[in-house]
């Protein structure tokens, strides 16, 4: 009961940091900021929305605290100006609070209406029809100083402001307040009179409101900041937005003296609080109605139905003998009696849907996910495509009887035709009862950083050095505050400089705010009625789609059923592969290859697995090495064991695998442990175990397992009691029981979800099996789907070379806008490099592009390419990358010549387009008469180091050859060892190399004393590989890191197991090394043309040890040697640029 004795008061206008990035306080923060300010209640008004709803809702309940229902709308300007351009003006803020079920109803309506109407541009708004026409059960509060009755008066436009007010009280009679702010501003002193004075006027009461967006006056100078982020500002800009440092969680006392002389103000909040009795709650999932029940019959007889049937299909299918199949009938009729027992039929029926549906269109799905792989009825309804029972996979992992929850079936579809799924089920169920889930994007610390630091207008270089402290890892955030206890360079910087203890004192207090809204990557929610009913509403401008307002959490809480659309890359790598095949007249069903191929397991065994779906990692390949996998559960198992914890046990594995002795616990559970050879893997392990010593069902063994996995001790002890009892009933002695439990305890800290294992071993296995039979099918398409990720198309082309499958270079007459399978003039497989793949020129473009080629054959010439193409395709940019990456060398070798010509290919084009848009000729077709020749710069090609410099810059790495190439001589001069030979050099004992290469990527962190240290990524052309660099020699080599140097590193190897550990002794450049080789070349020269250009070249390398000897030819045939006087710096660098110079003929290096 809330009591206005004792000068009580309730803020009825507060911002959450749901209002992105404009409230500072977390929604479930304002239960405890009014319960310590002894507030009875409170109300949460955010911007537009109701995102934090429930959670607030459910904070306040946890503290006793009456939670209030609201949002501050706004509304469209042309509820008071009926001017053209009212539309286009910012919206004025009101504020709506829910009074009752119906009024909380309305609430969600109107905020989901008006998110549903916006196109992206301003604040989502609402016309004044819509509010009115949804004003039942809501109270109104004008909206204060810059509502728009505030506004008006502002304007000196009283008769509106009256005319709105009128029209606001008799659609919310008895339910509306006139909002007084007083924040300091001259604006609110100056309306005050006119707002109180109309107030009386209409007879309607005033209420006092503070528009809190922080919770104390410590936090105003990170709100100003928090605002600035959002708008791209400085603090030191006057003319952006800024609220006074008045807008906080004030307490009764400070409110009450502010409105002292109007005392109403105050104690109206209190009246309004008593009137608003409504809050979001929880409440039990609702199911869908699925629309695919048998004529006649439930949804619980449609499923047995249609499973006794499926599960009939796929033992057929396996050929499978009737002596084994009565096992899989008892096993689906005891699930079926489960899902139908805990009401779970419906979503079997929902998911079996959309998946069947899937699989007729064609869309690769999934073979598993998850606990769900465990389930025979999954399995006859080809929800899943693995057989439990082979795997022995259990139910109770997934649905157990004994602990009702919802079952939750994750989906991999073919990432590429995910969203056709998704858009069945909005045909099937209705588009207003299907949705996806919003997510919140926080202010993380290292992002909090570099965003306080570009408002305080600090120096990038600086802010970027105190970001680059603090550990980025998305899978367990470190907090700021946990950067700087470990990072004592942060602290010395923050004691030393004000500015930098100011960045990360505000850095500090915005961290976890909330930013930004997107959608969650998988969730989809289907509702039993239009979800408008049932959630409040959100759409992205850029999407028809609807998304809850809810987040995943609260979303189910509020009776919404999930189901998980995720999109697996590697389903499509399968499916692209298996096109390619079809095209060369192989067709393959993926879903019944053997799981015992030979081929397949000797390249794993090799740890050839570069490109296998979870096995491409080397520390995982190594893991395939040592086990020397030969069979399916061997994948399973290493899927499950390497993992931080269980990995300890993979040398345990592979040596009782290869013949080492081991003994079981007890002998009953030794046919459980028997496949992982004694150490316990799975979570069903701990299940049948518990099941087979102390009489567990297996529902009450799911129970102990999550009892274990969460380590409550007080549950822990009763399961154990309850595991000894049993046991010793079983003849166990009490020992021993005690022991094996207290095992299994142990072994629950890390123990791995079999069936997620098994689905996911399957689809690593059928990568494996398409990479050993079809790697040139399977590489092209992997190289597909990673054609915009430079590095790991790198590591691709890196694998095509050491299978011996070439790569060819892009070509407008050959290549595809994605990458294709050929064959070479010698006849063998090769793999044509994609348009698509080259930088920055839109695979659109490249789609359409190769449209134009094919309607009417390969171009003939760079004019043909001009005189067909659309120019709308393509611009300057996009034709410089075509020919930097060669793409245009069957047409015209020359690349500088077409990069300096792009302009002229460009108005070619457009002209040819001019003119067949004047004949109506098609959009690529032309005239058949051969267009005239361009007219492209008269310029020499460039050298060939700077030709492979722009094929990097155009595709990411190099393609036609490498420049290391240029470096043959210098290389086998310094002794260096190639990669291809770095491991065999390390096993046979060399603890010292000499590498080189061109740098491909590298990155940085802090090591644990406070220095810095280094992964650098080099690339010699056979291949490429890992060195680390430590502080010492990192501080020499930084210059040296950018993308594309070429280095030499001298590095002491170690082979830690198989995994080759390289750590840099020496780093520095190859052409400054290659001068100190003190290298010769000697040219051949016709001439003396080039003389003045070959003394210049040699002039800007500078004196050095090379010897430079030139072969003149004499006018009468004859060659003439002469050695230049002293030594020069004599380069790859040098030895190219010679080579086009005119009347060079030939260049060696000696």
């Amino acid at each position: 009961m809330i009591d206005s004795a004792g000068g009580s008061f309730v803020h009825l206008h507060t911002h959450s940091s749901y209002s992105l990035s404009e409230g500072a306080i977390k929604a479930d923060k304002l239960a405890t900021l009014a319960r310590e300010a002894g507030m009875p209640a409170v109300a949460l008004t955010d911007s537009a929305n109701l995102f934090g709803g429930l959670e607030f809702s459910q904070g306040c309940s946890a503290k006793g605290v009456q939670p209030i229902m609201g949002c501050q709308l706004f509304l469209s300007r042309t509820a008071s100006d009926d001017r053209p351009e009212a539309e286009r003006l910012p919206p004025d803020p009101i504020v709506a609070l829910a009074m009752d079920a119906r009024g909380l109803d309305n609430l969600q309506r109107l905020s989901s209406r008006s998110f549903l109407a916006h196109d992206g541009s301003g604040r989502p708004c609402l016309k004044l029809p819509t509010l009115e026409e949804h004003a039942e059960g809501i109270f109104l509060l004008t909206g204060g100083t810059f509502g728009p009755i505030g506004r008006l008066l502002a304007e000196g436009r009283r008769a509106p402001a009256e005319a709105l007010l009128r029209r606001l009280s008799a659609a919310f009679p008895d339910r509306l307040a006139v909002e007084l702010h007083r924040h300091g501003l001259p604006v609110e002193r100056a309306i005050e009179p006119a707002m109180l004075a109309l107030a009386d006027e209409l007879a309607l009461p005033i209420v006092a409101a503070n528009d809190v967006y922080f919770a104390t006056p410590a936090m105003h100078q990170a709100h100003d900041a928090l605002l600035c982020i959002a708008e791209g500002r400085t603090l030191a800009e006057e003319d952006r937005r800024r609220v006074t440092a008045e807008h906080w969680f004030k307490p009764a006392r400070a409110m009450r003296e502010l409105f002292a002389d109007l005392p109403e103000a105050c104690d109206n909040t209190l009246a309004i609080a008593r009137r608003c009795a409504v809050m979001a709650e929880s409440r039990k999932p609702e199911l869908p109605i699925c629309p695919k029940v048998g004529p006649g019959m439930t949804e619980a007889e449609t499923v047995r139905d249609m499973a006794t049937r499926g599960l009939e299909a796929r033992l057929d299918a396996a050929a499978m003998p009737e002596e084994k199949r009565e096992a899989y009938r008892e096993r689906l009729a005891y699930e079926l009696g489960v899902i139908e027992q805990m009401g779970f039929s419906g979503y079997f029926l929902i998911v079996a849907d959309f998946i069947q549906w899937a699989k007729q269109q064609g869309i690769p799905v999934g073979p598993g996910r998850g606990s769900g792989a465990g389930s025979v009825a999954a399995w006859a309804l080809t929800i899943t495509d693995l057989d439990p029972m082979r795997f022995g996979l259990l139910f109770e992992r997934f649905l157990n009887p004994e602990r009702v929850s919802m079952p939750d079936f994750d989906i991999d579809f073919c990432q590429d035709r995910r969203d056709e799924v998704i858009n069945y089920v909005r045909r099937e169920y209705g588009a207003d009862r299907v949705a996806q889930i919003i997510t919140f994007g926080k202010l993380q610390a290292k992002a909090a950083v570099r965003d306080v630091g570009r408002v305080l207008g600090m120096p990038y270089g600086q802010v970027d050095r105190i970001a680059s402290l603090i550990p980025f890892n998305p899978a367990k955030p470190v907090t700021l505050a946990q950067a700087i206890e470990g990072e004592p360079r942060l602290q010395q910087m923050r004691d030393a400089d004000e500015q930098v203890a100011r960045l990360l004192e505000i850095a500090n207090q915005l961290e976890g705010l909330y930013r930004n809204a997107s959608t969650h990557a998988a969730g989809v929610v289907i509702g039993r009625k239009p979800l408008i009913e049932i959630v409040p509403l959100y759409r992205d401008p850029r999407s028809e789609m609807l998304i809850t307002q809810y987040s995943m959490k609260y979303v189910e809480q509020a009776s919404l059923v999930k189901f998980d659309f995720l999109g697996l890359k590697t389903l499509t790598v399968i499916e692209k592969a298996l096109e390619i095949l079809t095209s060369q007249g192989h067709q393959i069903d993926i879903a019944t290859i053997p799981l015992d191929d030979k081929k397949t397991y000797d390249m794993l065994c090799r740890g050839d697995a570069a490109g296998v779906f979870q096995f491409e990692g080397a520390g995982m390949r190594d893991c395939l090495r040592q086990m020397r996998v030969d069979r399916f559960e061997d994948l399973i198992a290493a899927v499950s064991l390497y993992r931080p914890g269980p990995m300890a046990n993979i040398p345990a594995y592979c040596q009782r695998k290869h013949g080492e002795p081991w003994e079981s616990p007890h002998p009953k559970i030794h046919p459980i442990l028997e496949e992982t050879y004694g150490i316990m893997v799975y979570q069903e392990q701990v299940m049948q175990i518990s099941q087979e010593l102390a009489g567990y069902s297996l529902g009450g063994a799911d129970l102990l397992r999550r009892a274990m996995g969460k380590k409550i001790a007080r549950e822990m002890e009763q399961q154990r009691a309850i595991f000894t009892d049993g046991a010793v009933a079983n003849g166990i002695e009490p020992a021993k029981a005690t022991e094996i439990f207290d095992m299994m305890a142990k072994f629950a800290e890390y123990g791995f979800n079999k069936s997620h294992a098994a689905a996911y071993a399957l689809v690593s296995y059928q990568t494996a099996w398409l990479k050993a039979n079809h790697p040139v099918a399977f590489l092209a398409a992997s190289m597909t789907l990673d054609l915009d990720k430079t590095e790991k198309l790198a590591n691709h082309m890196q694998e095509a070379s050491r299978l011996g499958i070439p790569v060819l270079p892009p070509d407008v007459n050959r290549s595809g806008a994605e990458f294709l399978v050929e064959t070479t003039e010698e006849g063998k497989p090769a793999i044509r490099f994609a348009l698509a793949a080259v930088k920055r020129v839109g695979a659109q473009a490249m789609r359409d592009l190769v449209r134009a080629r094919d309607a009417k054959g390969p171009f003939a010439s760079v004019a043909e390419f001009a005189h067909r193409v659309d120019p709308k395709l393509l611009n300057k940019m996009q034709i410089e990358n075509l020919a930097k990456a060669g793409a245009f060398d069957s047409l015209e070798r020359n690349r500088a010549r077409l990069v300096g010509g792009a302009e002229v290919i460009l108005r070619r084009a457009q002209a040819a387009a001019e003119e067949r848009a004047s004949t109506q000729i098609a959009l690529f077709g032309g005239a058949d008469s051969r267009p005239e020749p361009l007219r492209l710069p008269d310029v020499q090609d460039w050298p060939q180091l700077e030709k492979l410099s722009y094929e990097a810059e155009a595709v990411g790495f190099h393609l036609s050859a490498h420049p290391l190439d240029t470096y043959k001589s210098v290389l086998q001069r310094l002794g260096v060892t190639p990669s291809s030979h770095i491991q065999d050099r390390a096993k046979a004992g060399a603890a010292r190399l000499k590498l080189a290469g061109t740098v491909v990527s590298s990155k940085e962190r802090p090591t644990r004393t406070g220095s810095r240290m280094a992964w650098v990524t080099l690339s010699d052309g056979a291949g490429s590989y890992e060195v680390t660099l430590f502080s010492e020699v990192l501080s020499r080599a930084r210059e040296l890191m950018a993308e594309g140097t070429a280095v030499l590193c001298t590095a002491e190897a170690r082979l830690d197991g198989e995994m080759l550990r390289l750590t840099a002794q020496d780093f520095e450049g190859l052409e400054k090394a290659a001068q100190q080789v003190g290298q010769g070349i000697r040219l051949w020269l016709e001439g003396d043309a080039g003389v003045p250009q070959i003394r210049a070249l040699l002039e800007r390398e500078g004196r050095g040890r090379g010897r430079v000897v030139v072969v003149a030819r004499t006018g009468q045939g004859q060659e003439v040697e002469v050695a230049l006087p002293g030594g020069f710096n004599v380069s790859p660098r040098l030895m190219q640029s010679i080579r086009v110079v005119p009347g060079v003929t030939e260049v060696q290096a000696v």
